[in-house]
């Protein structure tokens, strides 16, 4: 699968955050789906959420969610059948997210990380592709235990 498109989305707390990372990711490559929000009036995170993990459920690309401590976000997603969120606060965690758990939805919390560490979250998880083997065992494992 040729993953190339990322759809976004945020909650008003995030839109700055969201908006930096639409530009990098660009600038990297990606396509990118702005769901919203796109006001900073007060907003709720859920409806957000939801348009993101429902495109990437239909798409099988990969969606990034910001709110302002990102688990308002990961929280909303992981409730979607197929939908891995990640909430990462550093590199690591986002390319261990990927390599080992395969995750789809990158979540960031605008208020808890700062700009240059977003944007080197954003580049370890989109440059990072899952390594199958014995995760992909835990994986369909996690899908049989859930359901």
């Amino acid at each position: 699968m040729d993953i190339s498109t990322i759809y976004c989305g945020s909650d008003h707390a995030g839109l700055g955050l969201k908006r930096l990372c639409i530009q990098h990711l660009k600038a990297l490559g990606w396509v990118c789906s702005d769901l919203g929000t796109d006001s900073p009036a007060s907003c709720d995170y859920p409806v957000f959420a939801a348009k993101v993990c429902r495109e990437v459920q239909e798409h099988g690309q990969l969606g990034l969610l910001v709110c302002g401590t990102g688990l308002g976000m990961s929280m909303t997603a992981n409730r979607f059948l197929s939908i891995r969120a990640a909430l990462c606060t550093n590199e690591y965690m986002a390319r261990m997210s990927r390599k080992h758990n395969n995750a789809n939805v990158l979540c960031l919390g605008s208020r808890v990380i700062g700009e240059d560490v977003a944007l080197a979250i954003v580049e370890a998880f989109t440059r990072t592709s899952f390594d199958h083997g014995r995760h992909q065992k835990r994986l369909e494992l996690i899908d049989s235990v859930t359901s």
